[in-house]
């Protein structure tokens, strides 16, 4: 998975296209990420020692890995990452500047 959790990501497609979060959380098993702020979803939660109230609270859903671009951190535009080898270690690299990420 090029994406790691940190890094600060646009989406591409889907109800939140347009938006830019930061990754919270990576689900390498299901190729999917978290994004703060991105795919909000309501829960209905009972009433436990981390939510005392209960009631429905807002929290991110994943999405697909495929449905976001990382950001160049030089250019701040979406980009796609490929991979070099320097020093003897894998690089993740943006397309667009050739920066390593």
């Amino acid at each position: 998975m090029f994406v790691k959790t940190g890094d600060k990501v646009k989406v591409i497609a889907g109800k939140d296209k347009g938006k830019e979060g930061v990754v919270v959380k990576t689900i390498a098993a299901k190729d999917r990420v978290v994004v703060e702020g991105v795919n909000m979803i309501k829960k209905h939660q009972k009433p436990n020692n981390q939510y005392p109230q209960g009631g429905i609270i807002e929290l991110e859903a994943p999405i697909h890995v495929s449905n976001v671009q990382l950001l160049d951190p030089s250019t701040n535009e979406p980009t796609r990452v490929g991979f070099k080898i320097e020093d003897g270690k894998k690089v993740r690299v943006s397309k667009k500047s050739g920066t390593a990420l």
